[in-house]
């Protein structure tokens, strides 16, 4: 992938945030999940290495080194346990008092090392060399392999749930996702034709967008929504033209490192021929919620929804 320097930055943080690269299987993710409760208080869950992680206690402290799990973990109930985080973990708003110890791509290991904590939650990122440096340093290291799917999301939030002792909780949050989802779905099963629709995730002069085999596509695709280019794969640079031939009915953009994204489409030459932009039809979400693979995916597919068919939701 090559952008323009411009625009590089914001764009593969979210991408990295928005896990593009798990190819777990969804009965790794059950693997994951396996507590091997013993006689005493010591207990294995298994990371997305295949890893065996034993705990002698329920961790008191926790370094989590990506803004999803750092979400999880919060949901969890176990925030104020959290003593070191990213620089994009700014949900919930407690988050963002949390010592910062990573950009998301680099991390600070001394400082880490330093902090001591009882399990860092790390992810996979294709570079080891990053874990394989706290563990040297004798820390306990947790990897959570970045999330493609819902499934995957489940699965995460199960393993964290098992990490930090509490499973029960976390099967009330799968629990609550999954009913959100299907509210919404109930709605818009009654639609007789799918509006087609175009999701932006970064702005001209390198447009990208998502297709299919893609955490955003599942969210469109749940919300009962037709992606026009779900005929493709993964994240991808797309031409102006083939976006004004296939002519969508809405325009979503998740862009939010530039001012006016929303006039920036608008403005476009020739884009005044396709639907969305002739009626008015463009819009602006929230990046966080459609790109974090964690508790608030039920979130992200209403809020597509209510934007997509707003008559469903009155």
């Amino acid at each position: 992938m090559k952008f323009k320097m411009k625009y590089a930055a914001p764009l593969a943080a979210m991408l990295l945030l928005a896990a593009c690269n798990s190819d777990q299987t969804n009965d790794e993710k059950k693997t994951g999940n396996d507590v091997q409760e013993k006689e005493t208080s010591t207990y294995t869950v298994v990371d997305d290495r295949g890893k065996e992680i034993t705990f002698e206690k329920t961790p008191e402290t926790i370094v989590s080194l990506q803004p999803s799990n750092t979400e999880i973990l919060f949901s969890l109930g176990v925030g104020d346990k959290i003593i070191g985080a990213t620089d994009f973990d700014t949900y919930p708003e407690a988050a963002n008092d949390i010592e910062r110890v990573s950009d998301s791509t680099t991390i600070n290991a001394e400082r880490i090392v330093e902090l001591n904590p009882d399990v860092v939650i790390a992810y996979t990122s294709g570079d080891e060399a990053q874990v394989t440096q706290l563990e040297d340093a004798g820390l306990q290291v947790f990897v959570i392999k970045s999330a493609a799917t819902f499934e995957d999301v489940y699965g995460d939030i199960e393993q964290l749930g098992d990490v930090v002792g509490k499973a029960d909780i976390a099967d009330e949050i799968i629990e609550d996702i999954q009913t959100q989802i299907e509210d919404v779905q109930e709605k818009t099963a009654t639609v007789e034709q799918k509006k087609k629709v175009y999701l932006e995730i970064s702005p001209a002069p390198d447009i990208w967008t998502t297709a299919s085999e893609t955490f955003q596509n599942e969210i469109l695709d749940a919300a009962g929504i037709d992606n026009i280019f779900a005929d493709q794969t993964g994240w991808f640079s797309v031409a102006e033209e083939d976006v004004i031939t296939k002519n969508p009915e809405l325009i979503i953009t998740t862009v939010n490192y530039i001012e006016n994204p929303i006039g920036e489409i608008k403005s476009r030459a020739s884009w005044n021929t396709i639907q969305a932009v002739k009626n008015d039809e463009v819009y602006q979400l929230d990046s966080d919620i459609l790109s974090r693979p964690a508790t608030r995916i039920g979130e992200a597919v209403q809020l597509v929804a209510e934007t997509v068919y707003p008559d469903l939701f009155k």
